[in-house]
């Protein structure tokens, strides 16, 4: 496929144009019946575009400007594996049904058999210092309880992540109602290879240590369980810890259970991260985890619980066709793991667009917000390219191999960027 330097497209699929200002070009166009193309008033020295070489024809690139007219463009129909950009995709969906104040919460109950029930909905950010500020909590409503009975039905048994392995590593981790630290360990080793905290709040408890040297880990963070019911001993467990340093003691031993309807609810936790700073954080870091326990909260939230991956799924296909008229795209889970996802380097575009005014939640690196993904063999980025004040212009790349440099290609797709908006446009026919 040629590579083709537009200015606005007019036969381009029309979710990518500015419907206001489609046809109206004031003081520099004439309307011209026919097909048209827009193309950039250069002088006698060519604009240099040997950068476009790098795009193969396995390869998608989509560049357009702030009012989404396509500047450069190959492959751009074409689906392509999308790795962790679908996360934008994701973090949309969320924010469009939960909407960007939105706070995850987490429930706790006593029966009347003196039992403590936690029932989780799924907050991705159950972290250490949470855990210790939710047992300061409880600790003013209960002074002992008998069993802690865990409840974590709210997401369906067992979830299974298309792409994701049974391996040790962090983007392995798998998703839960009731989860702590991302459901993974966290710990480093002094001189004499002894295990030592590697943060100052979140202690190693003996059910950490077990799992450490059950898994001969060396020191990082890792992935320590695949079965759901111990990320949520887990979480159970490092409460406990938390409650027993603010005087609160438990007679009895940690269980799975679940919420009756004669249980008292006695405190329910609300989290002091809104969705719009979860999502921050989910997309900063590319977490995995937080990118599919979002998703399938957001479908138990959609379609009633348990939350089941399936009805994740379908509240991105209900969106995606419905609010951004994508009807090419496949979604199989939320974070990119998974090879099985396609998405168009112009659908991704449509996204983009959408998410312009979210762009701040992305990484910024000088005048580039962007997010990237990578599997074996893939590489991707999208992002914005802030040019000049009319606002960023767009870029999706789609790379099926492991060159070129990528870092080059936006220096490049930035220079190119910026030697055209700064120029006048005239319309000419084709």
């Amino acid at each position: 496929m040629t590579m083709l330097l537009t200015r606005g497209n007019l036969n381009h699929q029309s979710r990518t144009v500015n419907r206001k200002s489609s046809g109206l070009i004031i003081g520099l166009a004439v309307i011209l019946p026919a097909i048209c193309l827009w193309q950039p008033e250069i002088s006698d020295a060519k604009q240099d575009l040997s950068w476009l070489d790098m795009i193969t024809s396995t390869d998608a690139l989509v560049v357009a400007d702030p009012d989404g007219r396509l500047l450069y463009k190959k492959n751009e129909t074409v689906t392509h594996v999308p790795a962790s950009t679908l996360k934008l995709l994701t973090a949309l969906c969320a924010i469009h049904y939960l909407g960007p104040s939105y706070r995850f919460k987490t429930e706790f109950y006593v029966d009347t058999d003196s039992h403590l029930k936690i029932k989780g909905y799924g907050d991705p950010l159950l972290i250490s210092e949470v855990w210790q500020e939710i047992a300061h909590g409880l600790a003013k409503k209960v002074r002992g309880f008998k069993d802690l009975i865990l409840d974590d039905t709210y997401f369906s048994q067992p979830v299974i992540i298309p792409g994701r392995n049974r391996s040790t590593n962090p983007y392995d981790a798998p998703v839960g109602a009731l989860c702590a630290n991302f459901n993974t360990v966290f710990f480093d080793r002094d001189e004499q290879g002894r295990i030592i905290p590697a943060e100052p709040q979140t202690p190693l408890i003996p059910y950490v240590r077990e799992k450490i040297r059950s898994l001969g880990l060396k020191k990082g963070r890792y992935t320590f369980t695949h079965d759901q019911d111990e990320a949520a001993r887990y979480a159970g467990e490092l409460l406990l810890h938390f409650l027993k340093q603010a005087g609160v003691n438990c007679l009895g031993k940690i269980r799975s259970g679940v919420v009756k309807p004669g249980d008292k609810l006695i405190f329910t936790y609300r989290s002091k991260f809104t969705l719009e700073t979860a999502l921050k954080k989910m997309l900063e870091f590319s977490n995995n985890f937080m990118a599919n326990q979002t998703l399938i909260a957001l479908g138990a939230h959609f379609y009633g619980p348990p939350g089941t991956l399936n009805k994740g799924v379908r509240s991105i296909d209900v969106y995606a066709g419905e609010e951004l008229d994508l009807k090419d795209i496949k979604v199989v889970e939320g974070s990119g793991i998974s090879r099985k996802n396609r998405v168009s380097a112009l659908d991704m575009l449509a996204i983009l667009q959408r998410f312009k005014p979210y762009r701040h939640l992305l990484k910024r690196k000088d005048n580039v917000l962007f997010k990237t993904g990578s599997l074996k063999g893939i590489r991707t980025r999208a992002g914005y390219v802030e040019v000049n004040s009319r606002g960023p212009c767009y870029f999706v790349i789609f790379l099926n191999r492991s060159g070129p440099d990528m870092d080059k290609l936006m220096e490049d797709i930035g220079r190119a960027l910026a030697g055209q908006l700064n120029k006048p446009f005239v319309v000419i026919s084709r």
